[in-house]
């Protein structure tokens, strides 16, 4: 099962950024761009480095994931050139030499030290756009970000080319095997930190290497939607696992979600119901499709997989309306995926810094947008069984309607999220979770 990507594309892929730049400038009265891959940060008061990451704006043009100090300069017209920074260094392994399919399109100059860098770069910054954090400054050369030429180039990645759908294919079955290998640990009693060692293992990566930190949650511990920590210590009894964890192929990053039971009736009725919901609203994503709907519209679904197993005694609609639905899904259905896990412009509505308001009563929506072909996202419901949030309910005006002997059994399993990365096509969505472990089945 290969998880190298089909990267014959990249030409048309590199075409489309040159063209998406060339037009911002002009629009926005600039002559040229230079792009920071970033700096190593350091923790406070220490020589240790925090992992490196990126700037995204700089790995949409290519692969360089774990270069910090990189320069992209173009300029209309001209050969980007890359500086790149290969140090001379016994402490650290330095970056190879520039190799691989993206590198006949780089006019490259290879520098052994920061201080080389400002004077290969213009000298001349007034029309120059300058994209990257603050800490990348060079002297008198320091990001600018003009806010209308970056949200070009926001709403322009939101159109995935064909060679980011090949990484972002490849990265799904990568992470699709290695939840597999998750599934196996957790049935075999493994702890979440065992759990979390499986996956890497299986990819054969190390933490760091991660799109995102995985969240590997037994039992209670999946009802804390962002749970941050891997007990080392197996618990007594496996009642279930949650685990979001992803995998990241030439910087574009697979988010998916899977939950497991251990067989209890009343858990593995849940856990099947919101998986129908999952896929049904995935399989309704279209262009033109309102995301806000498609939100709204998953509170209603999954209302109906609280009243429908007699956990509330309330018509879904009711349940949406009062907020009811909310205690039990919390968060957004979901955001764009690509060169970030929580990628951009989810609430732009154009190149003009305009936004498109959140639903009322929705704050944790992280995608606003009328869906078009080309956007990769994720459909992620969930149930869960919130300690914090559950309290509220019980004191408020609905808690007659709840079936709370049901709701404390439910509650040692924590809850359920599926989680899908989803590609709108012309037509019918392209799954690409279901669809990568389809491809692992049949491999």
């Amino acid at each position: 099962m290969t998880l190298s990507p089909d990267t014959r594309a990249y030409p048309e892929h590199l075409e489309y950024v040159r063209r998406t730049l060339e037009r911002a400038l002009t629009v926005n009265g600039f002559e040229r761009v230079l792009i920071a891959s970033g700096v190593e940060k350091f923790q406070f008061l220490d020589d240790r480095p925090y992992p490196f990451a990126a700037n995204p704006m700089f790995k949409w043009w290519l692969p360089l994931t774990a270069h910090p100090n990189c320069w992209i300069d173009f300029k209309p017209g001209a050969k980007p050139r890359l500086i790149y920074h290969q140090p001379t260094d016994y402490w650290h392994l330095a970056p190879a030499d520039p190799a691989g399919f993206w590198t006949a399109h780089f006019d490259i100059q290879i520098v052994r030290e920061v201080e080389q860098i400002r004077a290969l770069l213009p000298q001349e910054l007034a029309r120059c756009a300058i994209l990257g954090e603050a800490d990348s400054a060079l002297a008198d050369l320091a990001p600018n970000n003009p806010q209308r030429l970056v949200d070009a180039v926001h709403l322009a990645r939101t159109r995935k080319t064909t060679y980011e759908l090949e990484c972002l294919r490849a990265a799904s079955r990568g992470a699709a095997r290695a939840h597999r290998a998750a599934a196996t640990a957790f049935r075999h009693g493994g702890s979440e930190r065992a759990i979390h060692e499986a996956y890497l293992a299986e990819l054969g990566i190390a933490e760091r290497e991660l799109p995102y930190g995985n969240i590997v949650a037994l039992n209670q511990h999946g009802a804390v939607l962002h749970y941050q920590h891997q007990d080392h210590a197996a618990p007594a009894e496996h009642r279930a696992l949650l685990i979001d964890a992803g995998f990241a192929v030439n910087g574009y990053a697979a988010d998916i979600t899977r939950t497991y039971g251990n067989g209890d009736p009343q858990f593995t009725e849940l856990l099947e119901a919101v998986n129908t919901v999952q896929m049904q609203l995935a399989a309704a994503v279209r262009p033109n499709l309102d995301y806000r709907q498609l939100h709204l519209q998953a509170h209603l679904a999954l209302a109906g997989v609280l009243h429908a197993l007699d956990l509330v005694r309330m018509s879904p609609e009711a349940m949406v309306e009062s907020g009811v639905s909310s205690v039990f899904f919390p968060h957004g259905l979901g955001h764009f995926l690509g060169l970030q896990v929580h990628d951009v412009a989810g609430f732009l509505a154009d190149d003009q810094g305009n936004l498109i308001a959140k639903p009322a009563g929705h704050p944790h929506l992280r995608l606003t947008r009328t869906l078009q072909p080309g956007n990769v996202l994720t459909i992620e419901p969930g149930i869960y069984f919130i300690a914090l949030l559950l309290a509220g309910l019980r004191a408020g005006a609905h808690a007659r309607a709840v079936n709370w002997d049901a709701i404390e059994h439910l509650a040692r399993f924590g809850g359920v999220r599926i989680e899908d990365d989803v590609h709108v096509t012309a037509g019918a969505a392209e799954n690409l979770t279901r669809d990568a472990f389809k491809y692992l089945a049949a491999a």
